[in-house]
Parts: structure tokens; C-alpha cells; sequence
């Protein structure tokens, strides 16, 4: 499938990510069966750059590791169709929203959890991908549960672990 993933980056550093989200982030669609060309839109931040836009789109004032700005309502676990969504008539491709990590926050949560700031930020974006097909984690019970098993069962396919980000 030909995905379309756009990355800017307001922070230096940012390539070897790009390029790992670039991999990451088509395994995580065909892994959720999406079966048409999307485009995703991705930029590379720091903690300041992430805490401004929380604030203004979300009203939370604090740094997070990850945004996630879905363009359609999507049911989680349910690949989406042609009927859900709605391709871009210039590219042919369906937008399907935009992230927004904080490489300062992958490196930071890579250390503190020991496995890496680029098994982190691929973490980050296979959650993000989830987010913008539909899959949420307010509770703490079932759609929290659905949703790591996904993540864990995408990072596991492209052979990212904890241990690492090799893969």
C-alpha cells in the first residue's frame, strides 16, 4: 500500500525517527487492515512545542508524549472503509489525521523505561495510529486493554521489543 507519511520537525535529530516512522507507522495501518492509501501528517517537537499546542487544542496545560488529531469518527478494531472515510480528490489519498510527538519525552520515557528513545517514539506513533482509527483509552478497563494489545501485537510484527528498537 502507498502511504503518504509527511513529517516536519521543529527540533534537530529528528532523521533517524523519520525514518522509523516511515516504516512504523504503514505496518501499524496494514496491521488494522486499512485496504487505501492514506496520508498522515507527523511533526517532531520538543516538550515546549507539545505543552503549547495540549493548551490550545485540548486546554491541558502540560507536556505530553504524543497527540493525536483524528480526521474521521472511526470504530476501533473495525478496519475502516471507503464508506467511513473520504479521500482527498487531488492525491486520492485519505487523510487520515495528524500526530504530534515530543522527541524530548520518547527519549526521556526510553530511558526511564529502559528500552530506548526509538522503540519509544515507534510505540508512540503505533498508539497515535490506533487513536486516529478510533481506538481511545480513557477507562482503565476493556478499550484500554484492546488498544495495548494492539500496540504490542504491531510493535512485535516489525520486531521491535523492549529490549530494543532493531528490528
Amino acid at each position: 500500500m502507498n502511504h503518504e507519511i509527511l513529517i516536519e520537525t521543529e527540533v534537530d535529530g529528528a532523521e533517524p525517527y523519520a525514518g522509523l516512522l516511515r516504516r512504523v507507522i504503514p505496518a501499524a495501518l496494514e496491521a488494522e487492515g486499512v485496504s487505501f492509501p492514506c496520508e498522515v501528517d507527523v511533526l517532531f517537537t520538543d516538550d515546549e512545542g507539545i505543552h503549547a499546542i495540549n493548551l490550545e487544542q485540548r486546554g491541558v496545560d502540560r507536556p505530553t508524549d504524543v497527540l493525536s488529531f483524528p480526521m474521521f469518527q472511526l470504530t476501533p478494531g473495525a478496519p475502516p472503509t471507503l464508506d467511513d472515510v473520504e479521500a482527498d480528490p487531488g492525491t486520492g489519498l485519505v487523510p487520515l489525521g495528524d500526530m504530534v510527538l515530543s522527541l524530548e519525552r520518547a527519549e526521556a520515557q526510553g530511558a526511564e523505561y529502559g528500552h530506548g528513545a526509538e522503540r519509544e517514539a515507534a510505540y508512540l506513533a503505533v498508539h497515535s495510529v490506533l487513536h486516529l482509527l478510533g481506538y481511545d483509552h480513557l477507562d482503565e478497563g476493556p478499550m484500554k486493554a484492546q488498544m495495548r494489545e494492539r500496540e504490542e501485537a504491531i510493535l512485535a510484527a516489525l520486531g521491535i521489543t523492549r529490549e530494543g528498537a532493531d528490528g
